[in-house]
């Protein structure tokens, strides 16, 4: 009892049940919850940005060899590139075999209001894209201030100022995420209690078959990559079990990030491999975001009867391999992308949006979780690509879950102490 009443896990699923019993039975009151699931986000992206730059500049400085963290960088591009295409053409086959859009219909939908994104879908750019994205441009300067330091003779003080810091920051975090189970009761509150279950009815066929593909996705090809290296993703899974129903409660990938690179680190994978291809995998690497603007395009042809041709699908994915990169740096996120991309094509309706407002709450949840493992995912890979992975530390980790959990939660200080072996 006394295990069960002190695990985080246990209150964050309780937290999220009891959000999900208010919204359904009291709307009213569970719509006001908002603030408290948007407040625990705000929060924990405090964190965030402080937490790549120590990681980063701590990783550089204690490896030795710059042309290091090129190769990994480059690598880590390419592998983005690779897997999110993977997750495009799984989103396109499945919708076109399933055909999710085929009978609805439209009169029978609730319709939002679209202008905004439709509007915002015009002004999108690569540099606005930069400067838009906090999240690329600390870890650019990471990257420079870390180069530049490292380079430094009389480096050894400052080192251990960034230390002292990088402490109590995640000192600070463990304070925060104990009231995880708060952010995710809000969150699941407000998302039934504003949308309602009845919505989800006109477009069950579209939710089953996007948490479908996305499973797919999970188990069949971010499962291929780890057994390549022949590390278990269920077992992986059950290790981040915690930061998982945070990011299913709260719909943000972002709440459970600074977690996620402490267990990263936890488990085996190199600081300065975790410093670099997390923060850049928020950007780059959203598999779920990808999985589901390709459904979602096919979807919406299908609804209006608008037959692609195989120029005009190789066309889309032509698309959305640029598009979807930008997802994470626009107010709006993937609708504002989606918007872009269908008047890019032309041949859809982009009113069509407005099917998929009342929707695409609940389906945020399976994007933000596809993309938070799929980054886990890339970390462990590029780590044991590059040889800077510890099988002993994640036999261990994985042994021992709760252990962990308590020592990450506990004294989250300990993985920002600088490693003794170079990259």
């Amino acid at each position: 009892m006394k295990k069960l009443v002190t695990n985080l896990t246990f209150w964050v699923l309780t937290a999220i049940t009891a959000g999900a019993l208010l919204g359904h039975y009291y709307p009213d009151q569970a719509v006001e919850m908002k603030i408290l699931g948007e407040g625990f986000i705000s929060v924990v992206k405090l964190f965030i940005n402080p937490i790549i730059f120590l990681t980063i500049t701590l990783g550089i400085v204690g490896m030795g060899d710059l042309k290091k963290v090129g190769k990994v960088g480059a690598k880590a591009l390419l592998y983005f590139e690779v897997v999110t295409t993977l997750a495009l053409l799984v989103g396109i086959i499945v919708a076109n075999i399933i055909r999710p859009g085929h009978g609805v219909v439209t009169d029978s939908l609730e319709k939002g209001d679209i202008s905004k994104y439709a509007g915002k879908a015009h002004d999108f750019s690569w540099l606005q894209f930069f400067f838009d994205n906090v999240t690329l441009q600390v870890l650019l300067f990471a990257l420079v201030f870390g180069s530049v330091l490292s380079r430094i003779e009389a480096k050894q003080r400052m080192v251990d100022g960034l230390n002292f810091v990088s402490k109590y920051v995640f000192r600070a975090l463990h304070l925060v995420m104990i009231f995880a189970p708060i952010g995710a009761f809000g969150g699941m509150a407000f998302t039934i209690g504003k949308y309602g279950i009845h919505t989800l009815l006109p477009l069950a066929k579209l939710m089953g078959t996007v948490y479908a593909t996305m499973a797919v996705f999970i188990f069949g090809v971010l499962g291929l990559i780890l057994r390549t290296y022949k590390i278990s993703l269920w077992r992986f899974l059950k290790y981040i079990r915690e930061e998982l129903l945070i990011v299913l409660g709260t719909s943000s990938s972002e709440a459970g990030l600074p977690s996620l690179m402490a267990k990263l680190e936890r488990m085996g994978c190199s600081k300065p491999v975790v410093g670099l291809v997390v923060p850049a995998g928020y950007s780059f690497n959203l598999d779920g975001t990808t999985i589901y603007l390709s459904m979602a395009t096919i979807f919406l042809a299908q609804v209006f009867n608008v037959h692609l041709n195989m120029g005009q699908i190789l066309s889309l994915i032509g698309i959305l391999m640029v598009t979807s990169k930008g997802a994470a740096g626009v107010t709006g996120s993937g609708f504002v992308v989606l918007a872009s991309t269908l008047t890019a094509i032309k041949v859809i309706p982009v009113e069509g949006l407005a099917l998929l407002l009342g929707v695409d709450r609940f389906m945020s949840e399976a994007r933000a979780i596809t993309n938070f493992i799929g980054n886990g995912v890339a970390t462990i890979w590029l780590a044991n690509n590059e040889k800077e992975f510890d099988r002993t530390k994640m036999e261990y980790a994985f042994n021992n879950i709760q252990e962990t959990e308590n020592v990450v939660t506990d004294n989250l200080s300990d993985v920002t102490q600088p490693e003794q072996t170079k990259l």
